[in-house]
């Protein structure tokens, strides 16, 4: 399906926030002002986006501690999101998720999770509720590969296959459980495989490229929609910085981050088909840049000077009573 002139500006717009505002927390991270650990997206934008410009506000997605791309993919208000980061009480979350429980129901993002593989079982439980409801949303899970080994991931693909509900298991394959090679830690060596040995269908796509994601997910999306079923997709990418922010990556190879970012960058992959396609053109994206880039110096300026929560506000929104 060939994606209009403005589909085509709002999935690079959204890749390139995403982008620019990890590069930003990477430099932010290191004056000390955002508290916590901090996993960065950079390097699997064209995942969040391939996706999530497939689903609709009322459609869920759960996240992973890696959750910042996925936020702003689905929507997420990026001020509010930068603020949340920094600790202050207008963020997000009012400055208490901070970046691995960041969330915003209002837009389906039903949290990002500390805990490998703790959003499959969530997203079956939104997958039935969406079930019970028959109002056609559908409810993603992105996992690692790191998290496709838990038993709560294998749990979760059993219990959405018995109880045929529309859930998306989205395994973003970056090649690092942590510091750990897939290779060696996946004993199969095929993630896609595991789920669909469970009875479910499965699709394998290319997450550098946003255009192989889009198609793949268009396909999985109206599946699941149409026959109420799960599905997974296992997507080969790869993340740019280190597991956690402070990582310092004696893992992997001389030279292997450079040569991912020169031949695996999905914004210069996409920048570089749509041109030569002449559907968008160097002077139109460079516009998106500048813009985007006053976005995130314009969050962060905000966020530094934004008040944090009062003391008084500790013992607030720690429950909710339905």
């Amino acid at each position: 399906m060939q994606l209009s002139r403005e589909q085509l500006i709002r999935a690079y717009r959204q890749m390139k926030t995403i982008r620019e505002f990890e590069e930003r927390l990477h430099t932010e991270i290191q004056t000390g002002q955002i508290a916590g650990f901090t996993h960065l997206y950079a390097g699997q934008e064209a995942v969040a986006v391939g996706v999530c410009e497939n689903l609709t506000n009322e459609d869920y997605i759960i996240s992973t501690h890696r959750g910042h791309g996925h936020c702003i993919a689905k929507g997420c208000d990026v001020r509010a999101m930068m603020k949340e980061l920094f600790g202050r009480r207008d963020g997000l979350c009012k400055g208490k998720g901070g970046s691995m429980h960041i969330a915003d129901v209002s837009k389906g993002m039903l949290g990002a999770n500390g805990i490998v593989g703790a959003g499959a079982p969530i997203a079956v439980g939104a997958a039935i509720s969406a079930k019970l409801d028959g109002n056609g949303r559908v409810s993603v899970t992105f996992s690692g590969d790191g998290a496709c080994n838990q038993g709560t991931t294998f749990e979760a693909m059993n219990m959405a296959v018995v109880l045929k509900v529309p859930v998306i298991f989205v395994f973003e394959n970056n090649h690092y459980s942590e510091h750990t090679g897939h290779k060696y830690a996946v004993g199969s060596g095929d993630i896609a495989a595991r789920a669909e040995a469970f009875g479910m269908r499965v699709w394998r796509g290319n997450g550098s490229d946003f255009f192989d994601t889009d198609q793949i997910m268009r396909e999985v999306v109206e599946y699941c929609r149409t026959t109420g079923l799960p599905a997974a997709v296992e997507l080969d990418t790869e993340r740019f910085f280190g597991h956690f922010e402070g990582d310092p990556q004696r893992y992997r190879g001389a030279g292997e981050v450079n040569r991912l970012r020169q031949e695996r960058d999905c914004l210069t992959a996409f920048r570089a088909a749509v041109v030569s396609a002449n559907l968008l053109d160097d002077a139109q994206l460079d516009g998106i840049d500048v813009e985007v880039l006053k976005l995130i110096d314009d969050a962060v300026a905000d966020a530094r000077v934004a008040p944090p929560p009062e003391a008084s506000q500790v013992l607030e929104d720690v429950y909710i009573s339905y």
